[in-house]
């Protein structure tokens, strides 16, 4: 552990502080972690790897020692390693911040079997690992000398299990898995296996016997870290409620709250290291009982504050750091074999272990596959591991080196086997699927919003209403799908989608509260989406939905409507609620499409008491259509005879006058057979 007491009671004998030096390291790897996280992000990777590899480059394994220290010299390496555990300790906290066991409910039999399977057969076989690197006299030298076999075994076990739990959330926010049932499935196991890995891990140090570096405690003081972690799940986390309320009070994240959390985090962090465990394991103990109930903004705020300092300049530090470790260039042919052994440990026990955990549980074999996949990512929660491993003796320079080469592989790969598993077109279509699945399939008549930040859309609603035309069971479902925001690099990309849906779903409430009134019920679907249009054209896809209304101006509405084979109306974009004498416009083209498009007209001009506009090219049959709607009450607009055909041509979406006033459009593309309009009775609030 680096000795503050060098720094702070006698510099003279310590090593002098170049600040220049220190500022200018600083500044290089900024620089470097930036263009390297870019670069591999640009084909799909997550940036956290080249990152990581950007820490790498800067040390000996490209560089070479000589040019490694005159750019970083050993003298000024202390500081930056205070820099580096402060960045470690504010990512362990984001770790622990970012699990929530609600991901689990539900899914308790597969998390748990996933979870206990895929650790405990990559654990057993990196123990089986560790006695052949001792045993053989071509690679005894990985085990430190200075390290017993147990410990060195368990901790090689250990660091085979784990995974990733923000990379591989971010991953599947990445590719909006996370909203399907193998995503939710993947983060519900990826949940258990932290809680298990991180537990495993502070035993392992336990029996290693090493003390965070202070000799003066007992032996038994390790010990009092199990009421340790009673009283902050049992008594802090209460206590920390409040800082939910004075958020909501303030309406914002106050400087007063920011640093509760950030004295907490450093307390819990200094007494875990006290108690001779490692500082790591209070600062995730910390973020993880950190307040979930309808606090979603406020962790998104958290998040939001600590991605500043800690993603752009910490996290770099602790790179490079680990990277300075690592010397690729010391590897010889020797270490050929010893390197494949673990990446075969690695990948097949975690693997493996996920899949028979998966089938066992009845999971199908694409699935299973695919959490398999997931399973194996490890990222920077693997480096972390790696470099307690490191300063506790249990791990040598080259093993230190081989498993970073392991941790950097298995998370590189993970994106681009999961297009195999699991395509990016399975992915929209289950996503689909659930959001449908989650609606429930009672209601017969089914009518589709897109709901628009910009305009009222509770004109939308009311016109949604009129189409059912008091048809039972019903209802209105309204999607809010918004473009997915710059998800933060600190976090899994969950905040963000949670704080995303709160906000919609809050928006939203006054539409839901509408359809109480009208007694209609309104559901609504709220999520990011990093393709808006697709994702609402698989929507449409599977709940095939009686009607669609929606704005003029959506920008999604051609390609939603090309996908569509129900009614469409469409209202012309900043038309006020209150604007009830809006005409109704159909367009008619003779066919099934115009018949259908004048029944859904005629509903929604009768319920809203306005007229209905019926444009076209005239003849017997649109003469005859208006003849049968004015005898069942409907409201001719007196121009109709001679309004002749729309100036746009029937495909063409947009917004449409007439006599100046705005109107709703009409138009409907369906397979199904001509709607008989003259034989449904009609009434202000009957069906047409």
């Amino acid at each position: 552990m680096f000795d503050f007491n060098a720094l702070l009671v006698a510099p003279a004998k310590g090593p002098v502080l170049d600040i220049s030096i220190i500022l200018a390291q600083l500044a290089l790897i900024i620089v470097v972690a930036r263009l390297a996280g870019k670069a591999v992000s640009k084909i799909g990777i997550p940036p956290v790897v080249g990152e990581i590899g950007a820490g790498v480059l800067l040390g000996p394994s490209l560089l070479g020692m000589e040019l490694s220290q005159e750019l970083f010299p050993l003298d000024q390496r202390g500081y930056l390693d205070v820099l580096a555990r402060v960045g470690l300790v504010l990512f362990m906290f984001v770790v622990g911040l970012e699990l929530d066991i609600k991901l689990i409910k539900g899914r308790e039999k597969v998390a748990g079997s996933v979870s206990v399977c895929s650790i405990l057969l990559p654990f057993t076989l990196g123990i089986g690992l560790a006695h052949i690197f001792v045993n053989s006299n071509a690679t005894e030298a990985l085990k430190p000398a200075d390290a017993d076999f147990w410990p060195f075994a368990l901790f090689m076990g250990a660091a085979m299990s784990i995974t990733a739990f923000p990379v591989l959330a971010r991953i599947l926010t990445d590719r909006r898995m996370h909203r399907t049932e193998t995503g939710g499935l993947a983060l519900a196991c990826a949940a258990t296996d932290d809680i298990i890995a991180w537990t495993l891990l502070a035993v392992v140090l336990a029996i290693a016997g090493v003390d965070g570096g202070h000799g003066h405690l007992p032996s038994w003081a390790i010990y009092l870290a199990i009421p340790f972690v009673l009283f902050a799940i049992f008594v802090v986390r209460p206590a920390l409620g409040t800082l939910t309320k004075a958020y909501h009070k303030a309406g914002e994240l106050t400087p007063t709250i920011m640093s509760v959390v950030l004295v907490g985090l450093l307390l819990f962090a200094a007494t875990t290291d006290v108690l001779g465990i490692h500082y790591i394991f209070g600062a995730f103990l910390f973020g993880a009982i950190i307040p979930h109930e309808q606090a979603a903004a406020m962790r998104h705020e958290i998040l939001v504050r600590l991605e500043q300092i800690s993603v752009l300049l910490l996290l770099p530090v602790f790179f490079l750091i680990s990277g300075l470790k690592v010397n690729i260039q010391g590897l010889g042919a020797k270490h050929l074999i010893p390197l494949l052994a673990i990446l075969t440990v690695a990948i097949v026990g975690k693997y493996v272990g996920a899949y028979v955990g998966a089938r066992l549980q009845k999971v199908p074999h694409w699935q299973a596959s695919s959490l398999g996949l997931l399973m194996n990512t490890r990222g920077l929660t693997e480096l972390i591991i790696l470099n307690v491993g490191l300063e506790k003796g249990l791990l040598s320079p080259e093993l230190f080196t081989l498993m970073v080469i392991m941790a950097l592989v298995t998370t590189v790969m993970t994106g681009p086997l999961l297009n195999f598993t699991y395509p990016q077109r399975r992915v929209a279509r289950d996503i689909a699927e659930a959001e449908r699945a989650a609606l429930g399939a009672e209601a017969v008549d089914r009518i589709l919003v897109l709901s628009r930040t910009d305009q009222d859309d509770s004109v939308l609603v009311e016109v949604a209403a009129a189409q059912l035309a008091g048809a039972h069971p019903a209802e209105i479902v309204v999607a809010d799908l918004q473009p997915q925001g710059r998800a933060l690099e600190v976090g899994s990309g969950l905040s963000l989608e949670l704080a995303e849906m709160a906000s919609a779903m809050e928006r939203q409430q006054v539409l839901v509260r509408r359809g109480e009134e009208i007694g209609i019920p309104v559901r609504v679907i709220a999520h990011a989406s990093a393709d808006v249009e697709q994702d609402l054209v698989e929507l449409v896809a599977v709940l095939k939905p009686q009607g669609l209304v929606a704005w003029s101006d959506d920008p999604s509405l051609d390609g939603v409507v090309a996908a569509n084979e129900s009614p469409v109306a469409v209202v012309p974009a900043g038309t006020p609620a209150q604007d009830t004498d809006a005409p109704v416009i159909v367009h008619w083209s003779g066919d099934v499409n115009g018949e259908a498009a004048i029944v859904l007209g005629a509903r929604i001009a009768v319920s809203r008491g306005t007229t209905l506009d019926v444009r076209g090219d005239g003849g017997r049959k649109q003469a005859a259509a208006r003849s049968a709607l004015a005898e069942r009450g409907v409201r001719l607009a007196a121009s109709d005879a001679d309004a002749g055909p729309l100036a746009a041509v029937p495909t063409e979406l947009g917004s449409f006058t007439a006599s100046g006033t705005p109107g709703i459009r009409v138009r409907a593309e369906l397979d199904a057979a001509p709607v008989d309009f003259a034989v449904v009775p009609l009434g202000s609030t009957a069906s047409v």
